[in-house]
């Protein structure tokens, strides 16, 4: 339709931005890999700086919030599934993730040395694009942590996490490609003091737990198992809880609805209950929470460098815009105070990427100075079977911080 008028003529607004390659636009980046051990791993990054970069990767994490998980509580026949639909995009972000081990990587035996700093340099990038997509990507990253301290764990769970592969499918994990773990601690009555937990687990005479009780925040439901705590005849325990049972059937989760959330509308956040569901004890009974927090330190870990990712994104995007837009006859880039703004931004942002590098490479080395880092920036994330359980009150606060 050809209007009268030019009154629908843009200009003066800023082109979009994208295929371009995060990591080699990214100086700051650039130096933190060097300085702390990933070297090795510049051009894997480097490839994956371009792939991120790329519009279509921008436009599958639009559409991945555009369109949140809907919960399928049955399938048509009227069978309980507790089975959660994703948009196409979501399962395409997820792919990416997988094929560049940002979910498990360092755990591979093959290993390079600087694993842990090269793999927060790719989450740092991959957080620019999409964060919702980094939950369940962070918990099975930390989850296989704690998990590989079990030696069934160890050999029937950890190989295929470490896969490649991204296997959306909801089938026993026996029968998969890969797979994701998740996590569920709060409960309505304790929020972060978890020690106020009322699900029980009750000992079997194989030696494995059933679990009654609920979860107020249950996060990725469709992951192929959750790290959870309950209270067992010992006290607060960490348990092992698969989605299905090896016979391919459900396990005791039952899905009560999705969280309508503000942000991190692309992840499916849950509340469930639990009915007898069976379980595996992880770590002794009564050391719950040192068990979880050993994957806690690793998500905080994530936590710091999706951050950064996140700051990182907002300064690419603000400067765009400034080399861009022209106000008051001059562009923005060109102004005085806004130069004084995105000067500050920028210091900011990488002071942001320096500091989460730095605390990644604490997490490949076992001297004791790195140690006492890695322990002292992710706020005593790290507790030994040796040392006594922390206080109440210290417990709450740190679990808190994580929250």
């Amino acid at each position: 339709m050809k209007h009268g008028s030019n009154t629908h003529d843009v200009f003066n607004q800023t082109p979009p931005l994208a295929d371009y390659n995060l990591f080699a636009t990214d100086l700051g980046l650039l130096d933190a890999v060097q300085r702390e051990g990933a070297g090795p791993a510049r051009n894997e990054l480097n490839a994956a700086g371009a792939e991120l970069g790329a519009a279509g990767l921008f436009e599958h994490a639009r559409q991945a919030n555009r369109y949140p998980p809907v919960l399928q509580t049955f399938s048509p026949q009227g069978r309980r599934i507790d089975s959660i639909e994703f948009h196409p995009s979501w399962h395409a972000l997820m792919r990416g993730i997988a094929s560049r081990g940002y979910h498990s990587s360092p755990w591979a035996p093959s290993t390079q040395s600087g694993a842990h700093a090269a793999r927060a340099a790719g989450y740092l990038m991959q957080a620019q694009i999409e964060s919702g997509t980094l939950c369940p990507t962070t918990m099975t990253y930390g989850a296989i942590a704690a998990m590989r301290h079990d030696p069934v764990l160890s050999s029937e769970w950890i190989p295929k996490l470490l896969a490649r592969e991204y296997d959306p499918r909801d089938i026993a994990f026996e029968s998969k490609r890969g797979g994701l773990i998740g996590m569920g601690m709060t409960e309505k009555q304790g929020g972060s003091d978890v020690r106020a937990n009322t699900s029980r687990a009750v000992r079997s005479a194989d030696g494995s737990y059933r679990i009654t009780g609920h979860k107020w925040f249950f996060s990725a439901p469709q992951c192929d198992a959750h790290l959870v705590l309950a209270q067992a005849a010992g006290g607060l325990s960490c348990f092992f809880m698969p989605r299905r049972l090896p016979d391919g059937t459900l396990n005791g989760i039952y899905i009560q609805r999705l969280k309508d959330k503000l942000g991190n509308r692309s992840n499916a956040s849950s509340e469930v209950e639990f009915v007898d569901a069976w379980a595996s004890l992880l770590g002794e009974e009564g050391r719950g929470v040192p068990t979880i927090l050993e994957m806690g330190t690793f998500t905080r870990l994530d936590c710091c460098t999706g951050s950064a990712g996140m700051m990182r994104q907002a300064v690419v995007q603000s400067l765009h815009h400034a080399h861009h837009r022209e106000v008051f006859g001059t562009l923005l880039i060109d102004q005085p105070l806004m130069r004084s703004v995105l000067a500050d931004m920028a210091i900011e942002s990488e002071a942001a990427t320096a500091l989460s590098l730095r605390l990644a490479r604490a997490f490949d080395s076992e001297q004791p100075g790195e140690t006492a880092l890695r322990r002292a920036l992710t706020l005593a994330g790290e507790i030994t079977p040796d040392e006594p359980p922390p206080s109440p009150r210290a417990e709450r606060k740190s679990l808190e911080s994580q929250a």
